[in-house]
């Protein structure tokens, strides 16, 4: 049985004010509702949305909410009272709820939606609400730093949980706060980097991106590389798009750094380096890198290895960075022994190799403490 809790008609949230919906907010629910980014995310609008759908949702759809012990609150702008956006809770089981949120395209990238999920989140608890959950699609960082930004704490993926607007489901991440967490923001294990990139001049080193599929499929499934997997699989393309459209969601899951490796001046794109972080409590973090044949040769593998090392040791607890070699892959070898790290062992049969026999790996460590540079 859902339990019953009332929410405030209002709610001060500092930077921005939570109230009802007013009959002069029709013509900004209709603009923001209609905006493609805001169709993308809530597929349960309809398309286009209409001034009738504006006038049912500010007379009738965003006040039910309330009855049932919820709420669908404007986003309004304190000095103006201009709305910003839109928030609302919806109450599931017992007392848990899930929060859900828009921000109008004239007011996004100004913190609009954090602000007003703090305010909510703190009051629903403090009115009764022991566990509040939030979902974002897995390509939706913006929405993800903002769960991580008002103390939300990443469950899992619930897979095929949404149907898009071509009928095809997708996986939601799920979110998380219940009553005693601390306000926020979650601490992250991987921060973003400083300035947005790394580089020394010679390479640069950028976060992965949907957009970079097209340049990194044909040296991801390349038979080079793909030689050097565990797998010994080349992917698809579509296996690709969704690996670098995930990246930025499997770093703020402090899971996986993904980035490009390019040419610091021309900014080509030359190769892929990243580090997992497969549990925390060892901080211990495991290296992988690949370049394009066309940019071998060139230090670039050296380079980028270093940069991420320097940023792991510097910007992070991580403590050892451990890579597995191919025995016969000589040129990644001598790339990790220049950056520093030590053969550790001989692991015989450690993989398949893809024939239906097995392969000896090399495994190498780097620790902060071997070298002050670090």
């Amino acid at each position: 049985m859902t339990r019953r809790t009332t929410l405030a008609d209002a709610i001060d949230g500092g930077a921005v004010r939570l109230r009802w919906y007013r009959a002069d907010d029709v013509p900004a629910v209709r603009a923001a509702c209609d905006d493609p980014l805001t169709l993308r995310y809530l597929p349960a609008l309809p398309e286009p949305y209409t001034d009738a759908d504006a006038v049912w949702w500010v007379a009738e759809g965003a006040p039910a909410a309330f009855a049932v012990g919820g709420g669908n609150f404007a986003i309004a702008d304190p000095a103006t009272d201009r709305l910003v956006g839109g928030i609302g809770l919806s109450p599931l089981q017992d007392d848990e709820g899930a929060v859900g949120y828009w921000v109008a395209p004239w007011s996004r990238h100004r913190g609009v939606a954090t602000a007003a999920t703090r305010a909510l989140t703190e009051h629903a608890l403090s009115a009764g609400y022991g566990r509040l959950q939030l979902r974002t699609d897995v390509t939706n960082t913006a929405s993800q730093r903002v769960a991580l930004a008002a103390g939300y704490v990443r469950e899992g993926v619930a897979r095929a949980a949404t149907v898009d607007r071509r009928g095809r489901r997708r996986d939601l991440i799920v979110w998380s706060r219940v009553a005693g967490d601390p306000p926020g923001p979650t601490a992250r294990h991987l921060p973003d980097l400083p300035g947005g990139e790394l580089t020394d001049g010679v390479v640069r080193l950028r976060p992965m991106r949907a957009g970079d599929a097209a340049e990194v499929h044909p040296v991801r499934a390349s038979r080079e590389v793909v030689a050097n997997t565990v797998t010994r699989r080349a992917p698809s393309p579509a296996e690709t798009e969704r690996y670098c459209a995930g990246a930025p969601a499997a770093w703020l899951a402090d899971r996986d750094v993904r980035l490009t490796v390019r040419d610091a001046v021309t900014g080509a794109f030359a190769g892929k380096v990243g580090l997992q972080l497969e549990d925390r409590s060892t901080a211990q973090a495991d290296l992988d890198y690949y370049l394009a044949p066309a940019c071998r040769g060139r230090g670039y593998a050296t380079r980028a290895v270093r940069l991420l090392c320097r940023w792991a040791f510097t910007h992070t607890a991580i403590e050892r960075l451990v890579a597995g070699v191919h025995v016969p892959n000589l040129a990644s070898q001598r790339v990790l022994e220049r950056c520093g790290f030590v053969r550790e062992g001989h692991e015989r049969g450690r993989l398949p190799d893809g024939a239906g026999g097995r392969t000896d790996l090399y495994t190498y460590a780097l620790l902060r403490t071997a070298d002050p540079e670090y």
